[in-house]
């Protein structure tokens, strides 16, 4: 039972998808047209990237990295900078949320060492900005950004171009933040004597090269798909346990709402009606209440405006605590390392979301009305 309410309360997401497709089910009957909402590329893409992801946090290459990077911190304020500069750059690589579940240990480790703690809450929402934000630059960044670039087959220079004006405000407002942090100094010792298995590395890191090279088409996915398998079947089976499943099951059942919203006749005629006005906002508030993921998936039916779509969701990730599963997995980590200040950190969390969300929001609606 105990095992049960864990698996319940870490993947609120997938349940409410699962019960949302279940649900359509009833108006749309299973038939041939189901095959077709599922986009096979989109999954084994995400699917090879967060197990090589894995591979790599399992010979410890992103925290013997980032140990060292965070070492040559010399006060609190380069610590922070350093933090979401890592974090930031991370979720551009290996995603947001396994971005956040590698770099919010150093920087509970750091503080911790340093003796600040009370700067933890302000230092962890900030690194989990810079998760949300700092993949939204690449397809890979972000899963609704691997699945929008995908689903609407946007080139690859075009994305980038897209993101950028919004990614360099996300990066000057980061930097404004950590001012609010006072150069105190500090300092760190390396206490640790781990060091990187090269040739492991070097293998994983050539998987994930192929995994990126798969995701701007230049590689069939199923041979990538193989490689991966049969690589990580021989070096690192516990690499494919370790997989964010739910994660995967959660844009499977996904495919099928939005799949079979978009055959509900009533339906598409109300979502084409309120999408008519532009679908920046709604895409901003419905991220609020039901996340980013599901948000790009279900839209995605209903308009062929990818670049506000684009910006909605990876803007509206800021915001509520459920706008984005980066957002939670901070949340849970915060009240595990600091019990009993959850409601702290909420609002906090809250206020500096707000920010984040108004102006990059109202930056985007700019953008879009003068380009």
């Amino acid at each position: 039972m105990s095992k049960l309410k864990h698996f319940i309360k870490s993947n609120p997401v997938m349940l409410i998808a699962a019960a949302a497709a279940l649900v359509t089910c009833f108006f749309v009957p299973p038939d041939r047209e189901y095959y077709g909402y599922f986009d096979f590329k989109t999954l084994s893409c995400l699917f090879m990237t967060l197990a090589v992801v894995c591979a790599l946090r399992n010979i410890k290459f992103f925290t013997i990295i980032a140990r060292k990077t965070v070492k040559t911190a010399g006060n609190l304020r380069t610590l922070a900078l350093v933090l979401i500069v890592m974090t930031f750059v991370g979720s551009m690589i290996i995603a947001n949320d396994m971005a956040l579940i590698t770099f919010l240990p150093i920087g509970y480790y750091a503080l911790s060492v340093a003796k600040k703690e009370k700067y933890s809450a302000f230092i962890f929402i900030l690194q989990n900005v810079s998760a949300n934000l700092g993949g939204m630059l690449t397809p890979f960044g972000n899963p609704q950004n691997l699945y929008l670039y995908t689903f609407f087959r946007i080139p690859a220079g075009e994305f980038t171009l897209i993101m950028l004006p919004l990614f360099l405000l996300a990066i000057l407002m980061l930097a404004l933040f950590c001012l609010f942090l006072k150069p105190e100094k500090i300092e760190l010792s390396e206490d640790f004597s781990e060091t990187v298995n090269r040739p492991r590395a070097a293998l994983y890191l050539a998987l994930f090269a192929v995994s990126v090279l798969c995701i701007f088409r230049v590689i069939d996915w199923r041979v990538c798909l193989a490689a991966v398998l049969i690589c990580l079947l021989i070096f690192d089976r516990e690499a494919l346990k370790a997989v964010d499943y739910p994660l995967l099951a959660t844009f499977a059942f996904f495919f099928v709402f939005s799949g079979n919203m978009a055959r509900i006749g009533t339906v598409k005629d109300l979502m084409s009606s309120v999408l008519s006005g532009g679908i920046l906002l709604p895409s901003l508030l419905s991220c609020q209440f039901i996340s980013n993921v599901p948000t790009a998936i279900l839209l995605s039916r209903f308009t062929a405006d990818y670049r506000a779509l684009l910006y909605g969701v990876n803007i509206g990730g800021t915001g509520t605590l459920v706008a984005s599963l980066a957002s939670l997995i901070t949340f849970s980590e915060y009240r595990i390392l600091y019990p009993g200040k959850g409601g702290r950190y909420l609002l906090l969390f809250t206020v500096i979301n707000a920010v984040f969300l108004a102006v990059l929001g109202g930056a985007a609606f700019l953008i879009l009305k003068l380009f």
